[in-house]
């Protein structure tokens, strides 16, 4: 399987100050990967990295073997970088279907597919996006992520604040996109949630790697999760 993403000794950070810390990683086409971390080690500062809204102090990002990291984000976008943010940013102004089809680039994600992924987006595809809820928006936010045909979706704590139903729906659908070969990062707060569909996972602490390994290692044996998710040490974000 060919590689997809390589991370090398990347450093990021907001202005002046310094998040990411010498961080490299690398993800396989097709592959999940799942990370973790508690509030504020630089989960979601290096998503933003990923897609170029932070300053990068050093380090590579690439992307089938093109380096990405000087790419603004629209160009990244172009080359494959799909992503969901916690803020999920949809056009409340417009409905569930000019939501999709507003962005949809050619390939196999079409409107009418994400309708299968998300039935309930479907039945409510003529309203507008600010009458769904917010598990209705999450789940519109992936969709429209979705029809951009990316090689690569980047989730934000795609579950964060969701009532549990709303949660079971989703995780469904993530784990169809994790069997269906879609190369994903996941952020997510609970590893338990993720870690049973993904096939890595990386634990952050103040912006570096504390622990990296398959996910399913990491369930077997989670006192590494116990060790750097428990912590009561503060870290800055």
């Amino acid at each position: 399987m060919s590689e997809l993403l390589r991370v090398e000794s990347l450093s990021a950070g907001y202005g002046e100050a310094r998040v990411i810390q010498g961080l490299t990683f690398a993800l396989e086409d097709g592959r999940s990967l799942a990370l973790l971390g508690r509030n504020g080690v630089g989960k979601t500062t290096l998503i933003d990295t990923l897609i170029g809204v932070t300053t990068r102090f050093g380090g590579r990002i690439l992307l089938a073997g093109e380096d990405i990291a000087s790419l603004p984000p629209h160009a990244r976008a172009r080359r494959g970088v799909g992503w969901t943010p916690q803020e999920r940013n949809i056009f409340r102004s417009l409905t569930v279907e000019e939501n999709l089809t507003a962005v949809a680039l050619p390939g196999d994600w079409t409107p009418k597919r994400v309708y299968g992924l998300f039935p309930r987006l479907e039945e409510r595809r003529t309203n507008m996006g600010r009458q769904l809820s917010g598990g209705e928006q999450q789940m519109l936010a992936i969709g429209r992520a979705l029809v951009l045909n990316p090689r690569l979706l980047l989730l934000d704590e795609p579950t964060e604040g969701l009532a549990p139903i709303i949660v079971d729906e989703l995780l469904a659908a993530l784990r169809e996109l994790a069997r269906a070969g879609l190369s994903m990062i996941i952020v997510e707060q609970k590893p338990k949630k993720i870690l049973p569909f993904t096939d890595h996972a990386i634990v952050l602490d103040r912006g570096a790697t504390a622990h990296d390994a398959p996910s399913a290692e990491l369930l077997a044996d989670p006192s590494a999760l116990d060790a750097h998710l428990t912590a009561t040490k503060k870290a800055p974000r």
